[in-house]
């Protein structure tokens, strides 16, 4: 770098330097302490701490936390929302069966009647053509027959 470009830093941005001042330890006169009667609870407490400060003050009751009680892990609520949900996604899903089940029942009934009718249909027609083929009628004796120009004569 050339020394034209260095930046220079002007005097009151210069760094200034403070050192600590040590404190002289203070002084505690230890506080007197007060007798207390066997089975009676102070109202003001003190501790002595191990160097030979004492602290005193009030004396506090812990907190005492309202009972539990029992409740359940899930809100009733949502239990029967839930629940609600249940039954109605069933009850969905048991009418598109029972439509299903009922188109399909429709169609094997209908294959039924159409069968029956069938059957019931060539019995008829066996019936007809049986018994008038017996019953009077004209039987033609094809070998005496003469046959001229695809017509028949007697």
């Amino acid at each position: 770098m050339h020394p034209e470009n260095t930046p220079r830093v002007p005097a009151h941005w210069a760094p200034a330097v403070h050192h600590p001042t040590p404190l002289a330890p203070a002084t505690v006169a230890p506080a007197p302490l007060v007798p207390v009667q066997p089975g009676t609870v102070p109202a003001v407490a003190s501790i002595v701490l191990p160097d030979g400060r004492i602290v005193t003050g009030y004396a506090i009751e812990p907190a005492r936390s309202e009972p539990v009680t029992d409740k359940p892990a899930v809100s009733r609520a949502a239990v029967n929302v839930a629940l609600g949900g249940v039954g109605f996604l069933s009850v969905c899903g048991g009418l598109l069966l029972l439509t299903s089940f009922i188109a399909a029942l429709t169609a094997f009934i209908t294959q039924l009647i159409i069968l029956a009718a069938v059957i019931f249909g060539g019995w008829i027609a066996v019936q007809v053509f049986h018994a008038s083929g017996h019953q009077g009628a004209t039987t033609i004796n094809i070998r005496k027959a003469v046959i001229k120009r695809n017509h028949f004569h007697g």
